[in-house]
C-alpha cells in the first residue's frame, strides 16, 4: 500500500524499488496522467544516482513488427516508430530501481551486473 503522506515521486521510487513497470502501468497505481510520469521519472533517476546502493533500469522498448531493440535510446518516452521498418507498433519501455546489496565482488555478480549494463541500465 502507498503511503499517502509520502510525495509521488517518493511513491515512484517505492513502486519500482526490485519491480519492472511501464508508465501506463505506475500512472493507473498513481491516478495520474502517464505524461506526468515520465516527467517524475527524469527527475528519479537523478535521486536513484545519488544513491550507491540502488541503480535505475530502463528495459528498452522493442518493435513488434521485426523485434527491433531500442538499447541505445537514452529518453525514457516510447519511440514513435521503427527505424528499421517504420512500424509504429512499439512496446513500452518498462523501469526498475535494483538494490545493489553489500558489493559483494563474486563472480557471478559482476557477470550479472555487466549483463545488466548491456540491457539499458541507466
Amino acid at each position: 500500500m502507498l503511503s499517502p503522506e509520502r510525495t509521488l515521486r517518493q511513491r515512484i521510487i517505492e513502486l519500482l524499488t526490485d519491480r519492472r513497470m511501464t508508465t501506463d502501468q505506475l500512472a493507473r497505481l498513481l491516478g495520474i496522467p502517464e505524461r506526468e510520469v515520465e516527467e517524475h521519472l527524469a527527475h528519479v533517476v537523478k535521486t536513484v544516482a545519488r544513491d550507491r546502493s540502488q541503480r535505475f533500469i530502463l528495459e528498452p522498448s522493442m518493435c513488434l513488427d521485426c523485434e527491433f531493440m531500442f538499447r541505445d535510446r537514452t529518453r525514457l518516452t516510447r519511440p514513435s516508430r521503427c527505424p528499421h521498418c517504420r512500424s509504429e507498433g512499439i512496446s513500452a519501455p518498462r523501469y526498475g530501481i535494483d538494490s545493489l546489496g553489500s558489493g559483494s565482488t563474486h563472480a557471478n555478480t559482476k557477470a550479472s551486473q555487466q549483463k545488466d549494463a548491456r540491457k539499458g541500465s541507466l
